[in-house]
């Protein structure tokens, strides 16, 4: 039995224990505070839609520093994150493993998660620093330690962001990148475990504005190419459109979803593979969203409600309607509770399938392939991005980022030969820990978000046209520092500037 064959079994009976108990937790932090915060915000990702619409779509040539990052960029970059394999081979996973009522599930979860992702990343906005190298940097690690006043805990959560996001949700991507090539081509995984290490290295190498120029055109590219196919393969299957709708309804809440545990399996999948695909709790997107220059830290907290909306709304209902316009028509008695065909479709392999039976024919496998390998290196540059910046809050020295940007490309290599069983159970067990911890550190930093909320609606009352923060709007102001802003450079309070003049020469 070879090295990965029993990491494999190791980790998936220690996967077992964390589905059981640690997503069950999860779960409760998840959909309790999600609603908390929908109620405490007033419902703001739908009462604050055309506002948040209106903020990531307009002044994408915003004006940025020669240092920082630009609005739209961030939310380029945090999309990125979002839009991934999740988007097409997790929906596989969650109607195969939950059933099609999985998809109605995920639909909840984007919309209480859109009020989560308002708060943690106005949060991260709030508490964010300027660090040495002349960027700004947030996350969890840092609200931790500036809002919570806990260093400790909060290099403990630096290192779970860095071997979640920067090896285990990486290693997904690869893993689904490499097995669709490999398939598509009929060739020795290596070779692409080789071509897709190299490549890594070539993006991540480039630092973080490159991250930043790449995910500008890539994502809207490929986020469009994948929407205008499924909008084809609808169009083409019109007919068929109220039967998928009916099969996702009448599998949330038909008698099939309440029989032998069904439901629980359909809205805990639902839960699983959202989370994973819209990213809204799990910390990710503030360590991105964090790094743009903004007058408001609200303004990036709407941006990012609306990210949830178009990721799981949008991209993951036109993957979910080609797989079931597909199972509809070649198994309309399909059993999605069964064995058999379920075993046998599982993931990517199903998408591949259904997309086969289209106009694109045998060309389908290639077809996908690409479409995977995009999204996944759309995540992986987002995730080195957010790992990038949990090593700057530990260290400022040269060798821990070659360090991290080493191991990261060996872990696209290894992953690219792992099972992809593997490669999800080491994703979902770190997901839920991700979950526990920065939801509840959230529950206790939430009310900046709100107070921010009020203060920016009230300006834009008063007539104010692009709002701008100050802190004073606060019931406490400690750990903050780099507010207020002006429009032409950042303004760092306090004894940071004196901490950045001493450390200039070290990036």
């Amino acid at each position: 039995m070879s090295f990965l064959e029993v990491l494999n079994d190791v980790v998936g009976s220690i996967n077992g224990v964390v589905n059981e108990y640690a997503w069950y937790i999860a779960f409760v932090f998840f959909v309790g505070l999600g609603l908390f915060f929908t109620i405490k915000s007033k419902c703001v990702q739908l009462n604050r839609l055309g506002e948040a619409c209106k903020v990531a779509f307009t002044n994408i040539r915003e004006k940025k520093g020669k240092q920082t990052i630009s609005s739209f960029q961030a939310f380029c970059v945090s999309m990125g994150a979002r839009i991934g394999v999740g988007n097409i081979a997790g929906v596989a996973a969650a109607i195969v493993m939950g059933g099609p009522g999985a998809i109605f599930w995920m639909w909840v979860f984007a919309f209480i998660g859109a009020a989560t992702s308002f708060v943690e990343t106005t949060v991260g906005q709030i508490f964010k620093e300027k660090k040495a190298d002349g960027y700004f940097h947030g996350g969890p690690a840092y609200y931790i330690k500036n809002g919570l006043g806990k260093p400790k805990f909060a290099i403990f959560m630096s290192l779970l962001i860095i071997v979640t996001y920067g090896l285990m949700f990486i290693g997904v991507q690869a893993n689904q990148a490499s097995t669709a090539l490999t398939d598509a081509f009929n060739t020795d995984p290596i070779v692409f475990a080789i071509v897709l290490a190299l490549l890594a290295a070539l993006i991540i190498f480039g630092g973080i504005r490159r991250v930043a120029k790449v995910s500008t055109w890539l994502v809207p590219i490929m986020a469009i190419a994948w929407m205008v196919l499924a909008l084809i393969i609808v169009l083409v299957n019109f007919t068929q459109v109220s039967a998928v709708i009916e099969t996702i309804f009448s599998y949330a809440f038909g008698v099939q979803a309440f029989v032998g545990g069904g439901f629980g399996m359909m809205v805990l999948w639902g839960l699983k593979r959202g989370v994973f695909s819209n990213e809204a709790g799990i910390g990710s997107i503030p360590n991105v969203s964090s790094s743009a220059k903004v007058k408001h830290p609200v303004k990036q907290g709407l941006i990012q409600s609306v990210g949830v909306f178009i990721d799981t709304i949008i991209v993951c209902s036109a993957t979910a309607f080609v797989i079931l316009i597909y199972t509809n028509v070649a198994y309309p008695a399909y059993d999605f509770a069964a064995q058999g065909v379920a075993g046998a479709l599982k993931g990517s392999p199903l998408v591949a399938d259904a997309l086969q039976t289209t106009f694109l024919g045998a060309a389908a496998p290639y077809v996908l392939s690409v479409f995977l390998l995009v999204f996944a290196f759309s995540s992986l540059i987002s995730y080195y991005s957010m790992s990038e910046t949990n090593v700057k809050f530990i260290t400022q020295k040269k060798w821990a980022v070659l360090v991290l940007r080493l191991v990261i490309v060996v872990m696209v290599f290894v992953s690219s030969l792992m099972s992809m069983t593997l490669a999800w159970d080491l994703a979902d067990t770190f997901q839920a820990f991700m979950g526990i911890f920065n939801m509840g550190v959230l529950f206790f930093l939430c009310k900046y978000a709100f107070q921010a909320l009020k203060d920016y609606f009230d300006q834009k009352a008063d007539g104010v046209a692009e709002p701008v923060f100050n802190p004073s709007c606060l019931s406490s102001q400690k750990g903050i520092t780099c507010w207020p802003d002006t429009e032409d450079e950042e303004v760092v309070i306090g004894s940071l500037d004196a901490e950045l003049d001493g450390r200039k020469k070290l990036d």
